[in-house]
């Protein structure tokens, strides 16, 4: 038994760069690049397409963060990050967290909830790309992941600011809900300081990659069925 889940195990780390690559891609290539004019993609294949992105950043995440875990992190440490006041870097974001509230709110505000979140990660996870490099003995599958979440993270930005723009008839959004004021940089912090910034940033991306898919799916449930959507 323990064979085979060796043997699964191997075969889903020779497997993930070619499922990640055969995903359906989110931007309109056929038309000449451009994500501002996409006239052939319908709303609803636009949003399927965001929702897909938004699940795999979502699992890639999670094998990320276990991954860094399993690597660097002892588990009293796991324990010290939610004891020693280390916060996510957009909690002060105004993004609805309770069932009510996310139940409450509008498709506009669940569209620019996710933007803002997409937007506030695309630094702070360039920046953890420094700092894993500096890691002696950081797995190349674990820069792999973290660098492909990067940059899906800005293809999810792109289809997000097309579908506001196709579903709220609003124009191309360049208002950036930047980490500037919310993600401060240290100047070559202590071993083990950085270890768990960068563990808190895993899990802190983890957590809102997750609301970014809840959000996202709960605005195509809207679309389909307005009244039965939990």
């Amino acid at each position: 038994l323990l064979q085979f889940y060796a043997q699964c195990g191997v075969w889903a780390v020779l497997l993930w760069p070619y499922l990640l690559s055969v995903s359906i891609p989110l931007d309109c290539k056929e038309e000449q690049g451009s994500l501002s004019r996409c006239p052939s993609i319908s709303q609803e294949k636009l949003l399927d397409r965001v929702i897909q992105h938004a699940e795999l950043i979502y699992r890639v995440s999670e094998e990320s963060c276990s991954l860094f875990e399993e690597m660097f992190v002892p588990f009293p440490l796991r324990l010290q990050r939610n004891q020693a006041g280390y916060t996510c870097i957009t909690k002060a974001l105004p993004i609805p967290s309770s069932k009510s509230e996310i139940q409450q709110i509008s498709d506009k505000w669940l569209l620019h909830s996710v933007l803002m979140l997409v937007q506030s990660w695309i630094e702070p996870l360039a920046y953890l790309q420094t700092t894993l490099d500096r890691y002696d003995d950081a797995p190349e599958m674990l820069l792999n992941k973290t660098k492909w979440v990067s940059e899906k993270l800005i293809s999810l930005e792109q289809g997000v600011v097309v579908l506001i723009k196709k579903m709220l008839d609003e124009g191309m959004l360049t208002t950036t809900y930047s980490e500037q004021g919310l993600f401060q940089y240290e100047v070559q912090p202590e071993m083990l300081e950085s270890v768990m910034r960068d563990y808190t940033l895993l899990s802190c991306f983890k957590k809102d990659a997750h609301k970014m898919e809840t959000f996202l799916k709960l605005l195509k449930c809207r679309q389909t069925d307005k009244y039965n959507c939990a």
